[in-house]
């Protein structure tokens, strides 16, 4: 069976679809009308109450920053080792 390729909406879809459901729509009613999965709609409507802004990075939490920056430095020190 062929993988099923992921969507992407634009920012304006997106705040479609929150302002549909601040305005009374159900959350059951968007995700079949627009084909949508309702985890994608919870974390817009809530990236939407919480930022305003649908962009995965600023969206996330100081920590989940810091892991982001420690992960990376760790990758680093690795190949630093790697080369003695």
């Amino acid at each position: 069976m062929p993988k099923q390729q992921r969507r992407t909406f634009t920012p304006e879809f997106k705040q479609q679809m929150v302002r549909l459901y601040e305005n009374g729509k159900s959350r059951a009613a968007i995700v079949e009308e627009y084909d949508l999965t309702a985890s994608a709609l919870d974390r817009w409507i809530k990236q939407a109450q919480t930022t305003g802004s649908f962009s995965e990075k600023e969206n996330r939490s100081p920590e989940e920053d810091e892991l982001i920056a420690l992960r990376k430095e760790n990758q680093r020190l690795k190949m630093e080792n790697d080369k003695w």
